[in-house]
């Protein structure tokens, strides 16, 4: 994930049981490449524009930190402190998924949440806020 404007969509990703099948089914129907992104025992998925590896989103198993993600494409917006917008959205009827993890390499934190009308959705603080 790129540290981007606050407020600003920096990543989109899916979380399923299997995620090779559907990687697979956007690389023919998208003409996305992938890459494999090491998850410690095995690969999550970078979907990738045909040849210069820039990454556009993510297709995870529903494993690790992933466990029980829905299976929807997640937005991850930007902000600029993951524990104060995590508080603001449970004060404002959101329920927390999963998170705030900070535990992600390189990554200032992430957490996923519902909204109030039941959308979830991802907050992300880059490591250089």
């Amino acid at each position: 994930m790129a540290a981007d404007e606050m407020g600003t969509i920096s990543w989109v990703d899916i979380t399923v049981e299997d995620a090779a099948p559907l990687r697979d089914f956007y690389a023919a129907v998208v003409g996305l490449e992938s890459q494999d992104t090491d998850m410690g025992g095995y690969a999550d998925f970078t979907l990738t524009v045909p040849g210069s590896g820039h990454p556009v989103a993510g297709v995870c198993h529903a494993r690790g930190q992933n466990t029980g993600l829905p299976p929807v494409w997640l937005v991850y917006f930007n902000v600029p402190d993951i524990e104060a917008a995590v508080a603001a959205a449970k004060e404002r009827g959101a329920a927390v998924i999963t998170g705030p993890n900070t535990d992600s390499e390189g990554s200032g934190g992430y957490a996923v949440l519902r909204d109030p009308q039941g959308a979830a959705f991802a907050l992300y603080q880059s490591a250089e806020s």
